[in-house]
């Protein structure tokens, strides 16, 4: 395993990063979204395995079905007492309850919402929280002064953003700059060979100032694994088997010539189509570590796989074809 600064700071992480949207209790929106789930022992296992094999990344959100995420990471940090060892992240800004005020990057919300991920997380501290989603109705002054806060009570140790724009990003350092706050050190955008528009300005941006970043769904919701088809049915159970609108936008013809162009790739470097996409994330200029997000062991093995697979020039000539740098071949996000 690699291991990566974490943005402008000390901090090693891995080039891998264990996305836990998948565990704890099943909810019922989370499964018409995402499809089947997993319960706590298997997730629990999986994070074992995950920290065996030198993941020492690990990802959730106070949201993430509705808090259990959160609960059973903590579970699994404290029977494996590899706490020490991790640096564990989560989020906030998602509704929590119905009230206005359950939600956002007020200062009420966040100081409230750390400490009720720390109880879940089972832990004194947050390696990295991060802002899920920015809020337009909410100066981010406020924002960043209340993490101050967090960080000067040793509750939070470094933050960061998730799904901002460029500019978004530069508009927080200058006000981090300006009032003598902790700046944001990493970003969390969507990321994958179907949609590069993050190469424009994020990837440049990150470069620039020291961001770390964070790429979610780097499999595009596991379309870029090879197991759909243009005229067989979806495989049962998987996320784009449902109809929603993310299953509605990959299924077109530019899309599977990326698959096709992958798979073909994959079968002559002996590796899967999924451990290639997620290498060529792993190894994009300005990438820190991929998050994945595994339903079973097998899908972790096999992204651990994606460690070991090179990219060479060939490759991404190959891939820019049907997947121009700067474009999106599906609109993500």
């Amino acid at each position: 395993m690699e291991y990566r600064n974490l943005g402008r700071t000390g901090v090693k992480v891995s080039s891998l990063c264990l996305g836990c949207l998948m565990f704890g209790t099943r909810t019922r929106k989370m499964e018409s979204i995402f499809g089947d789930q997993i319960g706590e022992v298997e997730s629990m296992g999986i994070i074992d395995r995950a920290i065996d094999a030198g993941i020492n990344f690990l990802d959730t959100a106070n949201v993430y079905r509705r808090g259990t995420s959160e609960e059973t990471v903590g579970k699994a940090l404290k029977r494996n007492g590899h706490r020490g060892r991790v640096v564990l992240a989560t989020k906030f800004t998602g509704s929590v309850a119905d009230d206005p005020n359950a939600r956002g990057g007020s200062r009420r919300h966040i100081i409230e919402q750390c400490d009720a991920s720390l109880r879940r997380l089972r832990t004194d501290w947050i390696d990295l929280y991060q802002v899920h989603h920015p809020q337009s109705d909410v100066p981010i002054d406020e924002t960043l002064r209340a993490l101050d806060d967090l960080m000067r009570a040793g509750k939070v140790r470094y933050i960061g953003g998730s799904n901002f724009a460029g500019w978004q990003l530069v508009e927080s350092l200058w006000v981090a700059t300006e009032l003598g706050l902790n700046r944001f050190v990493s970003e969390q955008p969507p990321y994958h060979l179907l949609d590069r528009r993050r190469e424009r300005e994020l990837v440049p941006m990150a470069q620039t100032y020291g961001i770390a970043l964070l790429p979610w769904s780097p499999l595009a919701s596991g379309f870029l694994s090879g197991k759909y088809r243009r005229d067989s049915r979806s495989p049962e159970g998987s996320r784009l088997s449902l109809k929603n609108e993310w299953a509605e936008r990959f299924f077109t013809d530019s899309s599977f010539a990326v698959v096709d162009v992958l798979t073909e790739l994959a079968a002559n470097k002996g590796c899967t189509p999924s451990q290639l996409a997620l290498a060529w994330c792993m190894r994009q200029p300005g990438i820190t570590s991929p998050i994945i997000g595994p339903r079973t062991m097998e899908q972790l093995d096999e992204n651990l796989g994606a460690t070991d697979v090179s990219i060479t020039d060939e490759d991404r000539t190959g891939l820019d074809g049907v997947a121009p740098p700067g474009g999106a071949v599906v609109p993500f996000h």
